[in-house]
This record gives C-alpha cells, sequence and structure tokens, in this order.
C-alpha cells in the first residue's frame, strides 16, 4: 500500500530505466532534487475505459474515448521529454501502462478534489515547477520551454484553456493553499486562480491560450490544429469507425 505523507520530497532527473521495472515497481517516492531549475508535472489519468474522457461518449463509446486519451497522454509526454526540463514527472491517478516512457518518474497523485491533487503535486515537488494536464496533445516542446522560462521572472504562471479553465499553472515556489476556494472545471476557474495568485502577493505571467480536449468538437478544432500527432491519428481512426457504425457498414 503506497501511504501518502504529507512530507515534501524532491523529483529527480529521470533515470533511463526499462519500462518492466516502471511496472513492476510502479509509483515511488523520489529523492531530492539540488537546485532551482524548474520541472514539469504532467496530470494525468489512466487511461482505462469508462474512466477517461467520458463526455467524448457518445458518439465515441467508452473504449474510442480511452483510445483518444492514451493517444492525447502519450503526445502529451513527448513534448514534455523533447522540452528538456531540467526533470519532468508524470503524476498519475492509476496504474502505467505500455505507453509510459522509459525512464520517465511516476509518482501517485493525492488528494480528494481537482484541487487538491494540483495542490499536492506542487507541494511534493518542493521545487519550481510547471503543471500541465494530459488533454492539451498540441502543446510543443517549443512551448514548454518557454512556459518553463518563464518561472525564472514571475511567481507564477497561467496558460488559458478556451473554456475558462486553465491548461497549465507553475510556481516558482511551494504556496500552500495555492487552490483553496478555486471552483475547478468552471468558465470561471481561471478568473477565480488568477484571483487566489494575486490575493498571496504572487506576480502572474500569462502563457498562450490553447484549447483542451473535453468534447468532439474540442478533439476536432485541436486535430486540425496538430495534425501531425498520434492524437489527430487516433481521432480520424475513431470517426471512420463511428461513420461505419451510423451507415451499418
Amino acid at each position: 500500500m503506497i501511504e501518502h505523507s504529507h512530507r515534501t520530497w524532491r523529483i529527480p532527473r529521470p533515470r533511463e530505466e526499462p519500462l518492466a521495472r516502471a511496472e513492476r515497481t510502479g509509483p515511488r517516492r523520489p529523492s531530492r532534487l539540488p537546485g532551482d531549475a524548474a520541472g514539469l508535472l504532467i496530470l494525468a489519468k489512466s487511461p482505462q475505459p469508462g474512466r477517461v474522457k467520458t463526455r467524448l461518449c457518445p458518439p465515441c463509446t467508452p473504449g474510442e474515448a480511452s483510445a483518444l486519451a492514451e493517444a492525447m497522454l502519450v503526445d502529451t509526454l513527448r513534448a514534455a521529454r523533447a522540452a528538456r526540463p531540467a526533470w519532468a514527472c508524470l503524476v498519475l491517478d492509476g496504474p502505467p501502462g505500455p505507453w509510459l516512457p522509459a525512464g520517465m518518474e511516476v509518482v501517485p497523485q493525492r488528494g480528494g478534489g481537482l484541487g487538491e491533487r494540483l495542490e499536492g503535486a506542487f507541494a511534493d515537488a518542493g521545487t519550481p515547477a510547471l503543471l500541465i494536464a494530459y488533454d492539451t496533445p498540441q502543446v510543443t516542446p517549443a512551448l514548454l520551454g518557454a512556459s518553463l522560462a518563464a518561472l525564472a521572472t514571475a511567481d507564477a504562471v497561467l496558460g488559458p484553456a478556451d473554456d475558462g479553465g486553465y491548461w497549465a499553472i507553475g510556481l516558482r515556489r511551494h504556496v500552500p493553499g495555492v487552490c483553496a476556494g478555486v471552483p475547478m472545471s468552471r468558465a470561471s476557474t481561471l478568473l477565480s486562480q488568477r484571483r487566489r495568485l494575486t490575493a498571496l502577493g504572487l506576480t502572474v505571467a500569462d502563457l498562450p491560450a490553447l484549447r483542451d480536449v473535453d468534447r468532439m468538437d474540442d478533439a476536432r478544432a485541436v486535430a486540425r490544429a496538430a495534425p501531425a500527432t498520434r492524437f489527430a491519428t487516433a481521432l480520424g481512426e475513431v470517426e471512420q469507425a463511428i461513420a461505419s457504425r451510423r451507415t451499418g457498414r
């Protein structure tokens, strides 16, 4: 059983180790990372049917929605590695799978609601960190690199999402209660989070806006914007399956 301590731990640079070991040992508590280099946290759910992207259903089946979620996660992890942050860590709800890159650090999410899980990830990281979700597969290494660099001059960064939330939040240092009172998954989430950061006395830098994938119109727009992604390919296959069901072919 994994015990969720409230002690602060720090995330090391990823070690190149085989996937089989990551699957065997599961999430582990990394050792201390020296220095103040900003790292990258990726908050995700294990892509299992019925647990992820349920607002894609219908027209997707739960299996198709999970396939799209896996493609998003793969694209996001690839961009994270290519951005070459000081360290990168997947903060995961659920077990890792064959989609996990070798050497990627994995730790379990802790906390109840989304705000608590965000705060838990920052508290556990301890060092300057940028946190993103896995449902903006169009994110590029260049954008992640620029977002990490922004933490050198700002106390916090926010990446607006088109639905009124945010796709990224970064902190130069851990601040307890950073998400306290912020309603999550609402049209007002970004505004509320910005007000909370300002109330804590933090300077906030804005990142470029991205559209996250919650519904099929989001999925189609993101695939058009990033046609070379694995997500775009997966969506094309899902759209063909949906069309076949409608025509009975």
